[in-house]
């Protein structure tokens, strides 16, 4: 792990984060920016059948997360390789930011970013709040080093995996339910 408790190196910690994280940030909002360029091939339907199918598509994630359908994600599951933190340190934690934000190259196993994703494509909204849409994607995977790097703790990874199929499904279930209430 990037930012485990034990990792040491020639720059400080912090430093590293932040370029990271300033990745995350930059990958999420391109990701957007291009899905809100996709978006205007979804604007001559009719506004009911872009509602029906972002409904259907968020009911399947939630289905997904739930564990009652298996729906395999268009992913790329592999991680990035070593080589790239290892050469330049600052360089390589802004690629794996990078990366790691659009969601394109790395593993992705929640279906919430793919429905995001899709709802986002169908409903064609305004540039601006589609990309900042996208800016919280990466802020939200930056939470998860931030969180990782501020408790120092070697056995949060272990407490929430634990805990994470429930708050998986939790998630998918309170996005569908205020997807639900903003398209009716």
């Amino acid at each position: 792990m990037l930012f485990s408790p034990g990792w040491r190196a020639p720059v400080r910690q912090g430093e590293v984060l932040a370029v990271f994280i300033l990745g995350l940030l930059l990958g999420g909002t391109l990701t957007a920016a291009a899905v809100w360029l996709l978006s205007g091939l979804s604007a001559p339907l009719p506004a009911p059948a872009r509602t029906a199918a972002i409904l259907a598509l968020a009911g399947l994630g939630a289905a997904r997360e739930a564990g009652l359908v298996s729906v395999p994600l268009p992913q790329n599951a592999r991680q990035i390789p070593q080589e790239v933190l290892q050469a330049h340190l600052r360089r390589g934690a802004l690629q794996f930011g990078f990366e790691l934000g659009t969601g394109v190259r790395t593993y992705v196993p929640a279906t919430a970013p793919y429905v995001l994703a899709l709802g986002l494509l169908l409903v064609h909204e305004d540039p601006l709040t589609t990309v900042v849409a996208g800016t919280f994607f990466g802020a939200g995977r930056a939470l998860s080093a931030l969180l990782t790097y501020l408790a120092r703790d070697e056995h949060r990874d272990a407490a929430l995996a634990v805990r994470m199929p429930a708050v998986k499904t939790a998630t998918a279930i309170a996005s569908l339910a205020a997807l639900a209430l903003l398209l009716l």
